[in-house]
């Protein structure tokens, strides 16, 4: 299965399917079925069974998919089988959670390096090391770096996004408060985390 021919919205529910999946025991003939999947996540059933045809192929009827199978699909699907170089710039308090936060190799991507307005390489942790930004293009073209962070203020935002797209990598992740301008193919994927809380109160106070 491409996973060109996968919707962005049923992309945006697999992670919650290969989550659950992760936590559940697995034997050598586990199966679940999508109206298992759907009721432990308090989804509807017809959308989970088409997401997971989309990603996977269909089930089984009546025993639905073997879990581990329906987990590489899902991996494959959304790329997390891949070992993807990502790098950060603006090792700040947000930036150095980032850093530190060690799940993101089991969804294919790792931070390689962190950089900021330092003067020479600063050690920072087992992960990654801050690097000057002086450095960043020449790193970023050595080492294939795939993905840029970007988690400067919204003033620098900007430039160094440019940055990001002059040194090759194709992805951004931006979690600066504003929206960047990038050219024709460059994925860019914005963080709101005011927009987030504020949402989050929103349902809290409708409840």
């Amino acid at each position: 299965m491409e996973k060109n021919t996968i919707s962005k919205a049923t992309l945006g529910r697999l992670p919650q399917y290969l989550g659950l999946l992760r936590t559940l025991p697995q034997g050598e003939d586990d199966r679940i079925s999508a109206t298992a999947i759907a009721r432990r996540l308090s989804l509807g059933e017809v959308q989970v069974r088409k997401d997971l045809n989309a990603a996977s192929g269909q089930g089984k009827p009546r025993t639905g998919y073997q879990t581990r199978d329906l987990i590489r699909s899902l991996e494959r699907s959304l790329g997390f089988d891949q070992n993807i170089s990502a790098v950060l710039v603006g090792a700040g308090k947000l930036g150095r959670a980032l850093l530190e936060y060690d799940e993101f190799s089991h969804y294919g991507m790792q931070i390689v390096a962190a950089f900021d307005c330092n003067e020479r390489p600063l050690p920072y942790s087992r992960n990654a090391e801050i690097l000057p930004m002086r450095d960043f293009v020449s790193f970023c073209k050595s080492h294939g770096v795939q993905i840029g962070i970007i988690t400067v203020g919204k003033g620098s935002a900007q430039s160094v996004c440019d940055l990001m797209v002059e040194s090759g990598i194709t992805a951004i992740w931006n979690f600066a408060p504003c929206q960047l301008e990038v050219p024709e193919g460059i994925l860019i994927k914005q963080e709101n985390l005011a927009l987030s809380l504020a949402h989050l109160g929103q349902q809290l106070y409708r409840e």
